[in-house]
């Protein structure tokens, strides 16, 4: 086989182990749906699991390790072949990979009545087997540039790892270093690879509508300044999140993304919501950093969940989302356009994630704002489930046999 096609059309099993992206984004927005359904089950005393994390901290577990793990491993198994020239990783090696991951939610779900070492060892064996997988690929496709998305993913890895040590030894993990390890490498990711892609897709976009102000080309010094400033208060908000000179350095890290962002021409790309969303997502890093700066600088102004959230469902949230459906779109053969039911998913969870950054700012209506923000969440990734599935569960008509 001499080709990704080729050995994507030699798979006659189920179309959704055709390609990467298809199980793993598949299964990411089934579960950001199902897991807030039960967390605002959970808030309003309804339901309960037989976990031994408390609720918070399972509910911020299994976004930011369960779901933006499969995330990025549909973004990765399907992006890394194109970076190395290799053969895309398909069939029943994928389906393990899947179980691995599927395995780690239930055994996180299940986990008062297993060992805590067990119950890390399930959930950690996918991130551990995926980064395998990909370290060989970019070594065999002599791919060393991306090998920078390999250390974000071993910081996640290592995040999860904190949080399960953390969870066991009965710390309140949802505001433990591992948390912050895990989205700081998700933020890190975003900043790194968005800042690729967000100014790629933006130029090839508005090339095609004619003349006027284009993208800086990313990764200039400017950009490598901006991502090393937002390192640096990135590990500084771990080691010492409560510190003003954290403060001082998210705020700074805020202002040169803001800059960064502010290059790239997003204020052309009004006409075709599935780039301006790209910008938007890209948007809630800096708002994120300058949240939790104003936060620490100004405690109770926005409460610090309710800062870390404009990363974690915002920058996070949106971008992935952003991602899967416009990798959806390419890789099945559609029109690169968002249609009114994807341009109202991501509405839905602009609204999700405001009413979260609300609820922590006016604690009197945290109630109804934490459902209004849940509901929101849940219709933006079932309403992908609903509308992309059928992309992702078939193969497209002149592939199937």
């Amino acid at each position: 086989m001499s080709s990704t096609t080729e050995k994507m059309r030699a798979w006659t099993g189920p179309a959704i182990l055709s390609f990467g992206f298809r199980p793993f984004f598949f299964g990411a927005a089934v579960w950001a749906a199902l897991a807030m359904g039960l967390w605002l089950a959970m808030l309003s005393g309804h339901a309960g699991l037989p976990m031994a994390f408390d609720p918070v901290s399972w509910h911020a577990h299994e976004f930011l390790f369960g779901y933006l793990g499969a995330v990025v491993a549909g973004f990765l198994l399907t992006a890394v072949p194109n970076w190395t020239g290799r053969l895309p990783i398909t069939g029943w090696w994928l389906g393990g990979l899947a179980l691995l991951w599927l395995a780690g939610r239930i055994a996180v779900a299940v986990s008062a009545g297993l060992p805590p070492g067990l119950v890390a060892a399930v959930d950690l064996a996918f991130t551990v087997v995926f980064a395998v997988v990909i370290l060989r690929e970019i070594v065999a496709g002599r791919n060393w540039r991306n090998l920078i998305v390999l250390a974000m993913l071993g910081v996640l890895i290592l995040g999860n790892a904190v949080f399960h040590w953390e969870a066991a030894r009965g710390d309140y993990a949802a505001q433990g270093v591992g948390l912050r390890l895990g989205l700081g490498a998700g933020v890190m990711m975003i900043a790194v690879i968005g800042g690729r892609v967000v100014p790629s897709f933006t130029r090839n976009w508005l090339v095609k509508r004619g003349p006027g102000p284009l993208p800086t080309p990313p990764m200039q010094g400017f950009d490598k300044v901006a991502l090393l400033a937002l390192l640096l208060a990135l590990a500084a908000w771990v080691a010492g999140p409560d510190a003003v000179l954290t403060g001082v350095a998210l705020a700074l890290a805020g202002g040169l993304h803001v800059m960064r962002l502010a290059r790239w021409a997003g204020h052309r790309t009004g006409a075709e919501p599935l780039v301006t969303v790209l910008h938007a997502g890209y948007g809630f890093v800096p708002l994120g950093a300058l949240a939790l700066a104003v936060e620490i600088l100004v405690p109770g102004t926005f409460g610090m969940a309710g800062a870390q959230h404009l990363w974690m469902a915002g920058a996070i949230g949106l971008m992935t989302l952003a991602v899967m459906t416009r990798a959806t779109l390419g890789h099945t053969g559609q029109a690169l356009t968002a249609g009114p039911g994807t341009v109202t998913i991501y509405l839905a969870l602009v609204v999700a994630v405001l009413a979260r950054v609300v609820a922590g700012a006016w604690p009197a209506l945290s109630g109804p704002l934490h459902m209004l923000a849940g509901l929101g969440w849940i219709a933006a990734f079932g309403g992908f489930a609903v509308i992309y599935g059928p992309l992702l569960l078939r193969l497209p008509a002149g592939k199937r046999r």
